[in-house]
């Protein structure tokens, strides 16, 4: 760790948070991060830590597998006959047991929230569940409510080498690369955990998650000699994240084979953005962290169900099944995690069920409320119809907000702003008001609500 890294974090700096001084969450050592860690992979490991230009690393974390895990996790979990072992597993848990007789087939089972988990997250978890397995992650969602879900340490190895096969759906050749850093999950927050690791099941080849703020750097030019001496093959992170590789001197040095974005909405422009910066594919990934990734968009269109232990309904405000081809909730039941086995989980998501090629997708993804403006004529307009000019217009994020009186706001990330403006207004038949920010970053962190109207 360099000096002028270690001064990035102050300590004196009112808005800091303890848990994210560098180092101050240690708790075990490499033999128990990487139990199968082989010398050439402790030295990958140890030049990523020390590298002069690092930023001041605030975790430590590993994979903890195994060798024998780490060949496992390279292959995907069988999907044949899936949901009906997964419903047995789900009738046995606590918050089922008492009316497991009742519940047959998985329409019986009850739709289920993020509050239920918050509320008890426990009695979600099977009794006989390894838990020399778990690790825990938060989640704040989109309420703020925090969550800790428990995450099984094959799952979450498997859903790496998942991004290694939608790579190569398009493609891409994705192979361990020891002068490579194989994948830098990138976010862009005032404080973040950043850590630096390696990944057992895919050569040791090194990884970190590495936060873009500025504030976490020198200057930008240190930022773009530590990435350009990493030499990423893949980045992920949201789209707030991923604009910030747009930047220059990101775009002079960086080499992906491809790019993952999640967590928020992806916008039309900034794929395209992407793909002409870098060349390389973008895929889409929607997925929640308690259900893992759900489906995958590499072409802007409809998101395609993956092939794994996930199923997928559409529910309507009532919570009963939505007509086919009807715009409703996004209800899953997740069996890739052993110790979350979810069954008709309210992801507060919505979209229609459609058809691409044979495979069941999702179209008109819109995260979080099925929100409706009220237009001057006293009809109601869909969100997603706003989301095409906008997406048309060029933005790359925004947050639209009617207050109660009708009075719109319409706050975007790049884009034409005029032309936002003249198209919403002839959407919506009231004046809209459009004010326009540089990068996704200014509409603020974490996931906004893109759609709020009080009308």
């Amino acid at each position: 760790m360099s000096d002028a890294m270690t001064s990035s974090y102050r300590a004196d700096d009112p808005l800091a948070i303890a848990e994210y001084t560098p180092g101050g969450q240690i708790a075990l050592d490499d033999s128990e991060r990487w139990p199968s860690l082989s010398p050439a992979g402790a030295g990958r490991l140890e030049a990523l830590r020390t590298h002069p230009l690092a930023p001041a690393w605030v975790h430590a974390t590993g994979d903890r597998l195994s060798a024998e895990a780490a060949l496992r996790v390279r292959t995907p979990l069988p999907v044949d006959g899936w949901l009906e072992r997964h419903l047995e597993v789900a009738r046995r848990l606590p918050a089922y047991r008492r009316h497991a007789d009742e519940l047959v087939t998985l329409a019986d089972f009850p739709l289920i929230t993020r509050d239920d988990l918050v509320n008890d997250v426990s009695a979600f978890v099977p009794l006989d569940a390894n838990l020399e397995q778990a690790v825990h992650g938060s989640s704040s969602g989109s309420t703020g409510r925090a969550l800790l879900i428990p995450d099984d340490i094959e799952d979450t190895a498997r859903t790496f080498h998942l991004l290694v096969a939608l790579a190569a759906e398009q493609g891409v050749d994705w192979s361990p690369d020891p002068d490579r850093m194989a994948l830098a999950h990138v976010v862009h927050q005032r404080q973040a955990f950043t850590y630096a690791s390696v990944i057992s099941s895919f050569d040791q080849a090194t990884m970190a998650r590495l936060n873009l703020t500025d504030g976490q750097w020198p200057d930008r030019s240190t930022r773009a000699r530590f990435f350009e001496a990493q030499n990423p093959q893949a980045v992920s992170g949201s789209p707030t994240s991923l604009a910030e590789l747009l930047a220059p001197e990101l775009v002079a040095v960086l080499r992906p084979l491809v790019i993952f974005s999640g967590a928020m909405g992806l916008s039309a422009a900034l794929r395209a953005e992407l793909v002409a910066a870098y060349g390389c594919p973008v895929i889409d990934i929607y997925g929640l962290h308690e259900t893992r990734p759900i489906a995958s968009s590499a072409d802007g269109g409809p998101f395609v169900i993956l092939d794994r232990r996930v199923h997928v309904e559409i529910v309507d405000e009532r919570g009963l099944p939505a007509a086919r081809g009807e715009r409703g909730e996004i209800v899953v039941t997740a069996g890739e995690n052993p110790l979350l086995p979810l069954v008709r989980y309210r992801t507060s998501d919505y979209g229609t069920l459609v058809e691409v090629d044979g495979r069941a997708a999702i179209a008109d993804l819109e995260g979080r409320e099925a929100t409706t403006f009220l237009a001057n004529d006293g009809s109601r307009v869909a969100c997603v119809d706003l989301t095409q000019q906008l997406q048309s217009a060029g933005a790359h994020g925004w947050s639209v907000t009617q207050d109660a009186t009708g009075e719109v706001e319409a706050v975007v990330a790049r884009g034409d702003a005029r032309r936002i403006a003249t198209t919403l207004e002839a959407l919506l038949g009231r004046p809209v008001t459009v004010v326009r920010r540089e990068s996704l970053s200014d509409l603020g962190e974490g996931k906004p609500r893109r759609y709020v109207s009080l009308a």
